[in-house]
């Protein structure tokens, strides 16, 4: 009798632990005792007024419904969402006292802030203002914890697990079509993010690698590290089946790249298989890879991504 009272017990506990995880009372609580670059924070109790430096940060508080809590923007967060006369900061030198003027409860600022300076909002950190640095992910792992991140800081786990989810479902349509591409079938990349004469790519170690991977391509700099210049020999020699660009400060990044001297040789421009991809949702390491990486399927693989 003992020994079923003990297994009732037991069987009541695993349904209750089930019922609320269930209920999501049950989860792993996202660390906020840390930003993501790893500096210690500490929150306010609450976050009425936030100034987000970096245009992925912007994006995805707007994703979260917070745009009406954003007072100040860096000078790229052209995005819809927030109002369009807020004060605008320069990201690589934001001026910390006019960020203390505005009194905000957080500053969310990307990693590229620091490229030039140790501490450049040391003064607004003093003022007891909590500065929370985002560096620009490496991986889609890596923004999807920012994702979850961000949610926990603002108290929107729900709806930070409702992006994932849609960005696993994208990325994972995709991932199961490029797994089906044999090794025949692979399309070799050249993935431009900077035009000539100052030719700007990537290679391991960043996301937009691990995209072209994902639709089963092969970036001809994946040997490579990180973000680096490029010399039209090295594309030459490479010889891509597709070349890519999200240069957008030319009239005609397409035309440009067709017309260089010599490149009639490679096997994209031949074949006219260079192809525009968004700047902003491929540059900016947020839920909005999706986008980009969707336009990448189409301009690689037309006939298996429709």
């Amino acid at each position: 009798m003992k020994t079923k009272k003990i297994i009732a017990i037991l069987l009541m506990t695993a349904m209750l632990f089930l019922i609320l995880a269930a209920c999501g009372t049950v989860a792993e609580k996202f660390d906020t005792s840390k930003d993501r670059e790893g500096n210690a924070i500490t929150l306010p109790d609450k976050i009425d007024k936030i100034i987000s430096i970096g245009p992925s940060n912007t994006e995805l508080l707007v994703a979260f419904g917070f745009g009406d809590k954003i007072i100040a923007v860096d000078e790229y967060s052209n995005v819809g969402g927030i109002k369009s006369d807020l004060p605008r900061f320069n990201m690589y030198a934001p001026d910390g006292e006019q960020m203390i003027d505005l009194q905000p409860d957080v500053i969310f600022i990307t990693g590229m802030t620091k490229a030039a300076n140790d501490d450049p909002l040391k003064v607004v950190e003093d003022a007891g203002i909590c500065v929370i640095y985002i560096p620009s992910s490496p991986s889609i792992e890596d923004i999807k914890e920012d994702i979850r991140f961000v949610a926990a800081v603002m108290g929107a786990d729900a709806k930070g697990k409702d992006i994932i989810s849609d960005m696993e479902k994208e990325i994972d349509a995709i991932k199961k079509i490029g797994d089906t591409i044999t090794e025949s079938e692979k399309k070799t990349v050249y993935f431009e993010i900077g035009a000539a004469p100052w030719m700007y790519s990537l290679g391991e170690g960043t996301f937009m690698n691990e995209m072209i991977e994902l639709l089963g391509a092969v970036n001809v700099l994946a040997g490579q590290g990180d973000w680096f210049s490029v010399s039209a020999e090295i594309i030459l020699d490479a010889n891509p089946d597709v070349i890519l660009t999200t240069t957008d400060y030319i009239d005609d990044p397409l035309g440009e790249i067709k017309s260089r001297p010599g490149w009639d040789v490679i096997t994209a421009v031949k074949n006219n298989d260079v192809y525009y991809i968004d700047t902003n949702s491929s540059n900016r390491p947020n839920h909005n890879i999706v986008i980009a990486l969707k336009q990448m399927a189409k301009a690689i693989y037309p006939d298996k991504y429709n």
